[in-house]
């Protein structure tokens, strides 16, 4: 437990809670992790002694970003891969014939890196639908979790470990394969649903609320296509169980549209709906080739939606209908997504291009997402989808203190016009002074508190450089594989969905 009080005095102070509170000097005290005290003076005559004091004239406070989507697994993949759409992307990210699996360390070394690069840049939470290549294992999950224990950050974490084969995951893909290639990804190791069940009880039992509560448990399907029925069940029962948040993919490119219409004969968020899956804990991610009736099911069912708009531009899925989704009254939150399909962790940039991306789908600009929507996004909508929407992502008294300190005296706000707009079109993390969570100062002027980042990279270099082997088998697979899997790209774009979500 952090005992520790710290003051922060006379910050201008951006709330970003119910009704928008904005000070332009306060002072916010912070004990046992939470925020005790905020106002005009509210530290002076503190009753009890203060640890440490942060001097913040020239500083806004504001609640720290919550990355609502991401894969940890990704984090060393930046650049690796070009423009490719999602399924044949997914040949390189998730290779259907790996074998063997990465070691404990460096599990541990690349979730480090991107928490660290998250803390930098302000984000105090992360939600890491991390992926096992090729199964799922209580040492992998708990290098995830330590990784993010020692770094200081706020996380909350799934296993996304799909368990059907993978031609059964895709449209056309079965009767497009030779029946060698089917056979080697019939004879691919898959996790039964007894086998992943228990992984998750080792993640709830081990770590959910963990490092005073900074550390939770999720659950993920991937997405309801790529799970068996009883394993899908099995997810929301425990999500139920434990009020766990549920990862779900949902109709992230046109191609998954096909596949509903070919496999259930309806959409994916109809099928999910149908089965009774579909509740107030999912995490709908992308949910970019909806209809109306899709809207409506999300909608009623009280679920949050992962936007993730770099990644969808990155991937050419397409433009998720923003306005469609808020009218309705859907919560909407923003993700990173992984590393490979961004290439950073910078959700300042993801705010902006969400905002920027919009323009292409109506000539009303009243229509477009305005800077409050964009900062709810990335604060208050993603303390919802992490079933925290009371104590994260506002500053109030009684909440986590999750904080950012940001610097007023940079180009980002030179001249200050207008601080919400500046602080979705203006602002890269650049001006990021300090990140705060739990109460714990965990980056300070330039500087991460928690570990020694030069070593870590400096390790992570070594440990990568004995990769190679692997990384070109799974290249090689990609690329007798992929000619197939064009071909069923090309089947689904014959295919009639009613609906665009792109320029073409």
């Amino acid at each position: 437990m952090n005992t520790d009080t710290l003051l922060i005095r006379q910050a201008r102070v951006l709330c970003l809670d119910d009704v928008d509170t904005e000070w332009p000097c306060a002072d916010i005290v912070i004990e046992g992790g939470r925020i005790a005290a905020l106002g005009p003076d509210a530290g002076v005559d503190w009753p009890r002694p203060i640890t440490r004091r942060i001097d913040a004239q020239g500083l806004l406070a504001m609640p720290g970003l919550i990355n609502a989507h991401f894969h940890s697994p990704g984090n060393l993949m930046k650049g690796c891969l070009p423009g490719y759409p999602l399924e044949i992307f997914m040949l390189h990210e998730v290779p259907p014939l790996a074998t063997g699996g990465d070691g404990q360390r460096l599990a541990y070394l690349r979730t480090l890196v991107g928490a660290l690069e998250m803390l930098r840049k302000g984000v105090t939470a992360v939600h890491d639908d991390a992926y096992h290549v090729p199964v799922a294992s209580t040492d992998a999950i708990d290098a995830i979790m330590q990784a993010y224990r020692d770094a200081g950050i706020r996380a909350t974490v799934a296993i996304d470990q799909p368990n059907v084969v993978e031609y059964d995951k895709l449209p056309f893909l079965a009767e497009l394969l030779p029946p060698e290639e089917k056979a080697a990804m019939d004879a691919a190791p898959l996790q039964s649903t007894d086998e992943l069940l228990a992984l998750y009880r080792h993640l709830i039992d081990t770590w959910h609320g963990a490092a005073d509560g900074r550390l939770a448990a999720a659950v993920s399907c991937s997405a309801p296509q790529r799970v068996t029925r009883d394993y899908f069940e099995g997810l929301s029962a425990l999500s139920k169980e434990h009020d766990l948040p549920f990862n779900i993919h949902l109709l992230e490119t046109r191609l998954q549209r096909v596949l509903g219409d070919l496999k259930y004969g309806k959409s994916l968020v109809r099928h999910v709906h149908d089965l009774g899956l579909l509740d107030e804990r999912m995490l709908a991610i992308h949910a970019i080739w909806i209809d109306d009736a899709d809207i409506e099911l999300l909608a009623r069912s009280g679920c949050t939606v992962a936007h993730n708009p770099v990644c969808n531009l990155r991937l050419g899925s397409g433009v998720m209908p923003w306005r469609a989704l808020r009218d309705a009254g859907v919560p909407l939150c923003l993700g990173s997504d992984e590393m490979n399909t961004d290439d950073s962790i910078n959700l300042w940039f993801v705010a902006k291009t969400a905002a920027l991306l919009q323009t292409l789908t109506t000539p009303d600009d009243r229509s477009w997402p305005q800077p409050r929507e964009l900062l709810h996004a990335l604060t208050r909508g993603g303390a919802r989808a992490l079933r925290r929407a009371d104590d994260l992502g506002q500053l109030v008294p009684g909440a986590a203190a999750d904080l950012v300190l940001l610097d007023l005296d940079t180009v980002a706000y030179t001249p200050l016009n207008d601080l919400r707009r500046q602080l979705v079109h203006c602002e890269d993390g650049g001006s990021v002074r300090s990140t705060i969570v739990a109460g714990r100062v965990v980056f300070d002027a330039g500087r991460i508190t928690s570990v020694d980042e030069a070593a870590l990279r400096a390790e992570l270099r070594a440990l990568m450089a004995h990769g190679d082997g692997q990384r070109t088998a799974a290249a090689q697979q990609a690329e007798r594989l992929e000619p197939y899997y064009r071909q069923m790209l090309q089947r689904a774009a014959a295919h009639e969905v009613g609906m665009k979500r792109a320029l073409y």
